[in-house]
């Protein structure tokens, strides 16, 4: 009994050693910490870190947005290129030129022009048109991007060249809206166009990238020449582009109005412009051709080789160099040095100006007409 009692003891007393050390200890850090000066801003002088004074601020970290690729060529989705009526005044008004990545406006007989408008599969509009006959050099362009092509009928040429290029096409399968007895009337209906597709067979996936670079972000030009119109004149149609600075595009006026869509009566626009000259002349000339036995003075245009013109976008413009080595291939387009052009995020507009035809760029500060270009037949 006596053993445990002084065990008890022992115990005691190292146990209230103990506590008395731990509190000894704690008291002096409290006091150490009390006295550690510091600035009225709560930065720490010197001594251990304690908490600043008055609210903490804490900055917020900014995510990089990671660039996937240009929204108007975004996805997979194969490219279908359409064949637009431009010919006359009671062509117009087209319907959804806006949801296309690219328009080419090209010559084909008797002055006019004809507009081929490029979309992605996966972003048709609910009508298209109206829309025309193929000419065998728009087929250089469908070829450039991989498109399926729309057309309805062909010139003697452009069927020929149809076969012999094996271009997957379609036509026939349209609607008729607008006035009876004209050839001004005829329109893609989104879901027919679709169900035709896919009743071919044709592949949706797109085998390659489009053919243009894109700036990662809305990029002005290195240029001291603005852009504030830009006339672009056919032997017998004009096309006006006129910059907004607000949406930083370009309206499109055509036949002197503005171009607005038959349906939705959005005007179109254009946010990159490439403008250059080719030589044309009629195929009956050039090729001596009698199967156009009614001298329809339907067109060959030498659209391969080399050449200069203007590439414009953001109000802005600069000289250019186009260069393509073969009808199929794909047409470069660079800057003075050789440099491949690259491309606000947006509908890209292709003015390829005729022998007879101009463009004048208008600002401002100054005014530019266009040259000829270097090219070859």
């Amino acid at each position: 009994m006596e053993k445990n009692s002084t065990l008890y003891i022992i115990i005691a007393f190292v146990v209230s050693i103990l506590v008395v050390t731990g509190v000894t200890l704690l008291v002096i850090n409290l006091t150490n910490n009390n006295e550690t000066p510091i600035k009225e801003s709560g930065e720490v002088i010197s001594g251990d870190l304690i908490e600043p004074s008055g609210d903490i601020i804490i900055e917020p970290v900014e995510e990089k947005e990671v660039y996937t690729g240009p929204k108007v060529f975004s996805g997979d989705s194969r490219s279908v290129a359409v064949m637009i009526d431009n010919d006359v005044k009671a062509a117009l008004p087209h319907a959804g030129l806006n949801n296309a990545y690219m328009v080419y406006e090209i010559i084909v007989e008797g002055g006019a022009s004809r507009l081929m408008a490029v979309f992605k599969y996966d972003n048709l509009p609910d009508k298209i048109g109206p829309v025309r006959s193929c000419r065998h050099y728009f087929l250089d362009y469908v070829q450039e991007h991989d498109a399926i092509y729309y057309h309805i009928g062909q010139s003697t040429q452009g069927g020929e060249a149809l076969r012999s290029r094996n271009i997957p096409d379609l036509e026939g399968d349209h609607a008729r809206i607008g006035p009876d007895k004209t050839w001004h009337n005829a329109f893609i209906l989104k879901d027919k166009a679709i169900k035709q597709i896919k009743n071919r067979g044709y592949s949706t996936t797109q085998k390659q990238g489009c053919i243009l670079q894109f700036n990662e972000k809305d990029t002005d030009l290195n240029s001291t020449e603005y852009a504030d119109v830009v006339t672009c004149k056919f032997p017998v149609s004009t096309t006006v582009f006129k910059y907004d600075e607000k949406s930083k595009t370009y309206l499109i006026d055509m036949k002197g109005e503005p171009h607005l869509d038959k349906f939705t009566k959005e005007q179109s626009y254009a946010k990159n412009i490439l403008v250059y000259r080719i030589n044309n002349e009629s195929i009956w000339d050039a090729w001596n051709d009698h199967r156009e036995v009614d001298n329809k003075k339907r067109q060959e245009i030498y659209n391969t080789g080399t050449g200069t013109g203007y590439y414009i976008t953001n109000g802005k413009v600069i000289d250019m160099k186009w260069s393509k080595p073969s009808h199929a291939s794909k047409t470069k387009y660079m800057d003075m040095n050789g440099n491949e052009l690259k491309f606000n995020d947006g509908i890209t507009w292709v003015e390829i100006i005729p022998t007879g035809g101009s463009v004048t760029i208008t600002s401002n500060h100054q005014e530019t007409t266009s040259g000829e270009s270097v090219t070859g037949k």
